[in-house]
């Protein structure tokens, strides 16, 4: 995706996006990928298992599949009946065991053995699309190619008015025309650590939450909700007529 191609945005849009990353940055100095990996094709196939599931729950699966299979030539020989026992905890497990098969079979026949390193050739790939692309190369190779775009960043690009795009693709190409490329990779956990924190689709804290409520659209109609009554109350008091001082009785001097 050719950034020349990507929408236009003011100074001041791009301003309030640098700001809201400033924030963010200073909120959680420690965000990162949440999913437990430590070789770049653990990485594509717990990414891959993460469609429609929580990450706590791929990570409580991955440690025995890992062990099971080693490198992606382990996967490649085995079927993805032997894989389904590994990961029959998470959700559609049949169909991620076909397309781990699948993709390391690939990795080894095509790649030799090694996870590509561009976004074209992880698009090959069986369960790759953009965002799994991206976590890829952004975690694993330091890329950033893109912006990851999973529901937390989905709801929070909105929310915090950082795009009205309708995809993933959409929201991918506001959020890479607003934020610095080298931060494309960071945005993504940024906004996510702040979606499962604060920021939630429901029983979230954006009323009281302070970057909510300076950039969120829940968070600001919480805080001016706030401010209406005590506008009024001050309205109230400017308007109401002053009592009158009490009149103090002055001693009179008698005349002789």
């Amino acid at each position: 995706m050719a950034e020349a191609k990507l929408p236009r945005k003011t100074a001041a849009q791009k301003a309030r996006a640098l700001e809201i990353l400033g924030e963010l940055k200073r909120r959680y100095p420690d965000a990162h990928c949440e999913l437990d990996w430590s070789k770049p094709h653990e990485l594509l196939l717990a990414t891959i298992l993460s469609a429609q599931c929580t990450d706590a729950s791929v990570n409580r699966a991955t440690p025995g599949l890992f062990r099971a299979f080693p490198t992606p030539a382990d996967y490649a020989r085995a079927t993805p009946a032997e894989i389904e026992p590994h990961i029959r905890s998470i959700g559609l497990f049949r169909n991620k065991a076909k397309a781990v098969h699948e993709t390391c079979r690939r990795l080894v026949e095509h790649y030799g053995g090694e996870v590509p390193r561009t976004m074209e050739e992880l698009l090959t790939l069986r369960g790759v699309a953009r965002k799994t692309a991206n976590v890829v190369l952004g975690n694993c190779f330091g890329i950033n190619e893109g912006v990851v775009v999973d529901t937390h960043v989905e709801r929070l690009s909105q929310r915090f008015g950082l795009s009205r795009g309708k995809t993933p693709l959409a929201i991918e190409r506001d959020l890479m025309a607003l934020f610095p490329r080298e931060d494309w990779c960071l945005l993504s956990h940024l906004l996510i650590f702040h979606g499962r924190r604060a920021c939630k689709a429901r029983g979230g804290n954006c009323a009281g939450d302070a970057l909510c409520r300076r950039f969120c659209a829940d968070g600001i109609k919480a805080a001016r909700a706030e401010e209406k009554p005590r506008a009024a109350g001050a309205a109230a008091d400017r308007k109401s007529p002053k009592s009158p001082a009490p009149k103090v009785a002055r001693a009179s001097s008698s005349r002789r």
